[in-house]
């Protein structure tokens, strides 16, 4: 799925690409890294796979969720939940290929007959193992009627079926159509239900991802250097996640472009005393990161420390209001009282997004801390804490770090930003 991160990523990776061969240390062979990323140490063999008995409980998991949401069965397409349940890759396409979980029976695939060898290559490797059911098609057959037979077989055939939110209309459409007794309805339940609460695994691999893209961000931070533009800096943290063991970057607007919350694509140059935004973040074993830092080279204005404390003091009220059992919308709340009151309201006009949103295999993922969000947060859930102030034709100041609710409150899992002149500075 083409989320923001990514389409970003797609310009700061090719940017970034073009930028190696005029930074002035750019890990060639000819060139060593910046002192500050060449002493890092990779940090991968800290990353432990998910094994096959925890997406075989993963899927038990599903089917006690359909159970309750009275759902027959749930439908999943190539994606990120697909990887979650089986650990299956599959590139998505104009050919269906389907996994679908029954409430009642033993799962199923469908699947393009060319691709046959492939899919069941990597369905051995998972808990569907090596004698699951794959229905295979031919290019002139309908991949749909053999969703509606298999689901018939399980003896499914009225009521509720869910679709995973990133299938495509043209497939559900599909099986509606074959199957006109069935009504489809929204999967959301079981798959928000599974992935919104972390194991403890889960939160081991997503620490550590927030551990490498902190690590990266303050290498990158201490080889900035006068002058360097924006995708010379964005290819210094791809360089300092690769010491360090993974692929991840970030997204860097400066000046004025940082009061634009997802930035511009305009080449931009980073000098003294202007603000500096950088987004983005890793993965670790399929696990997300998410950390924004904002500083600023040389000296800031009393204004912009002035908005910068603000920002800290709301990212700290969403951090400590936090907690099981209490609304996400509260949450949003407690960070924009903290704006608001400050000068910088009402409602969205300086603080124009939401104060945060799930995390896990994807980057943004349900649910979300945003107003009128009554979910009551549970323990094991994993937030972004991004409260921001963006004054148009000025600068923008956003922190965000990633939290998990705890059995008594919530933590973050990186250490607070201090200030715009020592963005990684630990006390």
């Amino acid at each position: 799925m083409m989320d923001r991160r990514n389409f970003l990523g797609l310009g700061v990776t090719a940017a970034g690409a073009a930028a190696l061969s005029v930074l002035p240390a750019s890990a060639t062979d000819e060139q060593p890294l910046p002192p500050a990323i060449a002493k890092l140490t990779s940090m991968r063999d800290q990353a432990k796979p998910i094994t096959v008995e925890e997406r075989r409980q993963r899927i038990e998991r599903a089917r006690q969720l359909l159970a309750e949401n009275k759902l027959g069965a749930l439908m999943i397409t190539g994606g990120s939940s697909l990887v979650y349940f089986t650990g299956m890759r599959w590139w998505q396409s104009e050919r269906l290929f389907a996994l679908v979980i029954t409430a009642n029976g033993n799962a199923f695939c469908v699947c393009p007959k060319f691709e046959e060898d492939r899919a069941r290559e990597q369905i051995s490797k998972g808990p569907l193992g090596d004698k699951a059911e794959v229905r295979t098609w031919e290019e002139d057959e309908s991949p749909y009627k053999l969703v509606a037979g298999g689901l018939a077989d399980r003896g499914i055939r009225s009521g509720q079926i869910g679709i995973e939110e990133t299938v495509t209309f043209a497939f559900s459409d599909g099986v509606a159509k074959a199957a006109p007794t069935l009504t489809l309805v929204s999967g959301t339940p079981v798959t928000a239900g599974c992935r919104m609460i972390k194991s403890a695994h889960e939160l081991e691999l997503m620490r550590l991802a927030a551990k490498v893209s902190w690590h990266a961000y303050k290498a990158a931070y201490e080889s900035i250097r006068d002058g360097m533009t924006d995708h010379e800096f964005s290819a210094l943290v791809g360089l300092a996640h690769r010491q360090l063991g993974f692929e991840g970057g970030a997204d860097v607007q400066t000046g004025t472009f940082s009061a634009s919350p997802h930035g511009s694509l305009t080449p931009q140059k980073i000098s003294e005393g202007t603000i500096l935004l950088m987004d983005g973040g890793c993965k670790v074993e399929g696990y997300s990161s998410d950390i924004s830092r904002t500083f600023v080279l040389g000296k800031p204005t009393d204004k912009m420390k002035r908005v910068f404390d603000i920002v800290h003091q709301a990212q700290t009220a969403a951090v400590k209001t936090a907690r099981p059992g209490l609304a996400c919308g509260e949450v949003d709340a407690a960070a924009r009282k903290v704006i608001t009151d400050a000068g910088f309201g009402p409602d969205y006009k300086y603080f124009s997004h939401r104060v945060g949103h799930g995390m896990g295999m994807d980057g943004h993922e349900w649910t979300y801390l945003v107003r009128g969000n009554t979910t009551k947060m549970q323990p094991n859930m994993v937030f972004s804490d991004e409260p921001g102030v963006y004054i148009r034709g000025e600068f923008g100041v956003r922190l965000e770090d990633d939290m998990v609710i705890t059995e008594n409150g919530a933590e973050l899992m990186t250490p607070q930003s201090p200030s715009l002149e020592e963005p990684f500075k630990v006390s």
